[in-house]
């Protein structure tokens, strides 16, 4: 089954309402990889004029779950991801167009035979945000748990 990895990653905020509503978006997708951008727009800022921290937890949570979609886009209609759990660190004033690159921490392949095989898979999906002068600002890591869906339901 071919995907339209590029048709995925303009729809996503479509798909899910919250992308758009921040303005983020998602610009690239690959197998276990994909970047988002958070832009820089004023109700996204915080006290100091910055990127507010919920405003790049966003982009990160975003980008990891399109990393996830395109490990996972030809079985989506058989599985439910959910995030499990995050962690973020906040390194430098994030100022600008933020973009956020994720990346699952095992190949696809191997999260895909864990699934097959167990009927569930857990995994981290690493992310790195940069401003536009390209300094990490901001590093974070999304737990996944993706279960095969029921057949009944």
């Amino acid at each position: 089954m071919d995907v339209d990895l590029d048709l995925i990653a303009k729809s996503m905020a479509t798909a899910v309402p919250y992308i758009g509503h921040m303005g983020i978006e998602v610009v690239a997708i690959s197998e276990g990889a994909a970047t988002a951008t958070l832009p820089d727009r004023p109700e996204l800022h915080n006290h100091v004029g910055s990127q507010h921290a919920g405003a790049l937890f966003g982009v990160a949570e975003t980008a990891s779950g399109a990393a996830f979609v395109g490990a996972f886009a030809a079985r989506m209609g058989d599985v439910t991801p959910l995030a499990r759990s995050a962690r973020i660190s906040y390194l430098k004033v994030a100022r600008g167009q933020i973009e956020a690159q994720a990346k699952l921490g095992v190949p696809a392949a191997e999260a895909l035979a864990k699934l097959d095989a167990d009927g569930r898979v857990d995994f981290s999906v690493e992310v790195e945000m940069t401003d536009a002068e390209g300094n990490v600002v901001a590093t974070a890591t999304v737990d996944w748990n993706v279960r095969l869906k029921d057949p009944s339901s």
